[in-house]
């Protein structure tokens, strides 16, 4: 199923191997290196998912949410946190923080399209 996946990541490294991962997988996959560039493109894209850092310059990851939540033409985009924070009270905050997904980096190349898919088929189809 291929999908429109905004991903927000400030380290150019990340960026350029979750863009190829998800290209290679046939997804069209849009790019923002701050919160505040992605919520902007989440707002004109409306893709089908947000993969979101947590720490970014000039809005973070929880901001990011904030803000997609709060406009009623993204509050239902499902935003997942990748994160290079992985201790059981990360993953906690990220979930009361009202997250749809939690990832751990670095990211496991041969698992992250399997992660990633699970949340796009938790997604109901839109209607058209």
């Amino acid at each position: 199923m291929a999908a429109c996946i905004l991903v927000i990541e400030d380290n150019e490294a990340n960026l350029a191997l979750v863009q190829y991962l998800l290209a290679s997988a046939g997804h069209r996959v849009l790019l923002a290196r701050d919160g505040v560039d992605g919520v902007q493109a989440a707002r004109m894209a409306l893709p089908d998912l947000v993969v979101c850092d947590l720490q970014m310059p000039r809005l973070d990851g929880y901001g990011v949410l904030q803000a997609l939540r709060a406009d009623p033409g993204t509050r239902d985009i499902p935003v997942v946190a990748v994160t290079a924070f992985s201790m059981a009270d990360d993953r906690e905050r990220v979930s009361l923080a009202g997250f749809d997904g939690y990832l751990t980096k670095p990211i496991e190349p041969e698992l992250f399209i399997g992660q990633i898919e699970s949340f796009l088929r938790a997604v109901p189809p839109a209607v058209p």
